[in-house]
């Protein structure tokens, strides 16, 4: 403080120098900064609260609400006419079942030891939730790109979602019990070593820290097979394809002139022919409204692009598994002329499933919950990320998103078990450097360990994840036989 007062003193006084005791003032105010072998003791003693050792506990065999009533439940407030086409989608495999099931695992986790250490978690950590998209400045990124459940919680549980889904992942591949194990552990033990990475570098270096496709690359080179250098090429050459026009393309057809959104029920249809809860008129108003709306959630340049763009027609359009019955909406942008399109995803924003857990949002608006989980956590955020709501009946919160631009996501079913697992510890090193953003990883990191051998806690959660891939194949039989006598309706092949 004194050096600083030194310095102070030889600039000239001005209004915009504070006086030396106005200085002592504001640095009185401020909060304590905890030192980092603060932050490191901070760790060690959350390993009272819940011992490394302890993520292996799981009573698999307590009592527990069923995953189909779950499901159910969170139906009531879906699109009727999709809901179907939602269990369809999630009866296809135990891990397009796992993918739509957010809220039974959150509920499973619920009782599960947390060491009290919180982040911003994304709360539905899967495989299938990370991937490659267009940043900004037009390179090919990677990251998670699912917030839907996005909320401040433990760390732990995004872990064991994630690693959860290799191993399910990797059984369904036909991995034999080592290579799922390995798999498994393979992504909790790459997660551990890149907290202990980002622990030791300052607070700018881990906030530009991110992943690109020339990282990936250099990886897939160095360690991959000359069959998987070639896949990976074929994964970029399909991101990159990706993009408006192709877009255009595939959703719309052209009618006097115009393009118009696809109808092709119940995946993708105009929002003049939904049948959903108003008339058209009213669904055109509050289309226009949300759009208004959400221009103001905005920066000023990036309101200033969109504002170059008009919008021509709106859809309704599927997407996914777990957010199936939602409402989701696309709507086709025109720009300069007929070849400058922008398609943005206006997607419906519940509850987060970890609320009943971990208690409500700070946000009085879900899309925002989402777009703020969003940028606290990526690296690099899309530049049209806002939120909005119906206007008119204000029940439903939505947030928006560009659609298509340079989207690109890992194909479970297309994989062998070596692939598989390099694409989970990539997973792994994303989700960690999420969470270092969002949270103390110096005391994570020295809870987890930052020993060469302090792997106790990525083999308690390998134990765990094993248990719950059986406990998820249970619950997948239970949905598919609440299918087969009738319980649930289901519309397969959409």
């Amino acid at each position: 403080m004194e050096r600083v007062l030194a310095r102070g003193n030889r600039r000239r006084r001005d209004a915009s120098c504070p006086a030396p005791d106005t200085m002592d003032a504001v640095s009185d105010a401020l909060p304590d900064h905890l030192q980092v072998a603060d932050r490191m003791e901070a760790g060690r003693a959350a390993r009272k609260v819940a011992p490394r050792s302890s993520h292996a506990d799981w009573d698999a065999g307590a009592p527990h609400r069923s995953p189909v009533d779950l499901v159910e439940e969170q139906n009531a407030t879906r699109l009727p006419w999709l809901v179907p086409v939602r269990h369809g989608r999630m009866a296809v495999s135990p891990f397009t079942f796992y993918r739509g099931a957010a809220r039974v695992m959150a509920s499973d986790l619920s009782a599960t030891p947390d060491c009290g250490l919180t982040v911003q978690v994304g709360g539905d950590a899967h495989l299938s939730n990370f991937g490659t998209y267009a940043s900004p400045e037009r390179r090919l990124v990677f990251d998670a790109n699912d917030f839907d459940e996005t909320l401040p919680g433990p760390w732990e549980w995004d872990v064991k979602r994630l690693a959860a889904s290799v191993a399910i992942a990797a059984r369904h591949i036909g991995a034999d019990d080592a290579a799922v194990a390995a798999a498994t552990k393979g992504t909790v033990t790459t997660y551990r070593l890149a907290m202990r990475e980002f622990s030791a570098v300052g607070n700018l270096d881990l906030f530009h820290r991110h992943m690109d496709i020339d990282d990936i690359r250099t990886a897939v080179e160095s360690q991959a097979s000359a069959a998987a250098r070639k896949q990976f090429d074929k994964f970029e050459a399909k991101a990159r394809s990706h993009d408006n026009l192709q877009a255009l393309r595939k959703l719309t057809v052209e009618v006097d002139g115009k393009f118009r959104i696809k109808s092709t029920p119940p995946v993708l249809l105009p929002l003049r022919e939904a049948p959903i809860e108003a008339d058209v008129d009213s669904l055109h108003e509050a289309a226009v409204l949300g759009f208004s709306k959400y221009l103001d959630t905005l920066q000023d340049d990036r309101r200033a692009l969109v504002e170059r763009y008009t919008p021509v027609d709106v859809g309704v359009k599927v997407v996914g598994v777990g957010s199936v019955g939602t409402r989701c909406l696309i709507m086709l942008l025109e720009g300069r002329d007929r070849g400058d399109p922008l398609f943005l995803q206006i997607k419906e924003a519940d509850p987060s499933v970890l609320e009943e857990f971990l208690g409500p949002s700070r946000y009085p608006n879900h899309g925002q919950r989402v777009v703020e989980g969003q940028r606290i956590t990526q690296a690099v955020s899309d530049v049209f990320l806002g939120w909005t709501d119906d206007m008119i009946l204000q029940r439903h919160h939505f947030y928006v998103r560009q659609l298509r631009d340079w989207k690109g996501s890992f194909e479970v079913d297309s994989a062998d078990v070596r692939l598989l697992s390099n694409y989970a510890a990539l997973c792994g090193w994303t989700l960690a450097r999420g969470h270092a953003r969002s949270g103390d990883a110096v005391a994570i990191s020295a809870y987890l360990g930052t020993g060469d051998q302090s792997d106790t806690f990525d083999r308690a959660v390998t134990a765990f994840c094993l248990r719950y891939a059986e406990r998820n194949a249970e619950y997948f039989d239970e949905f598919t036989a609440a299918i087969s006598d009738g319980r649930l309706r289901a519309e397969f092949g959409v």
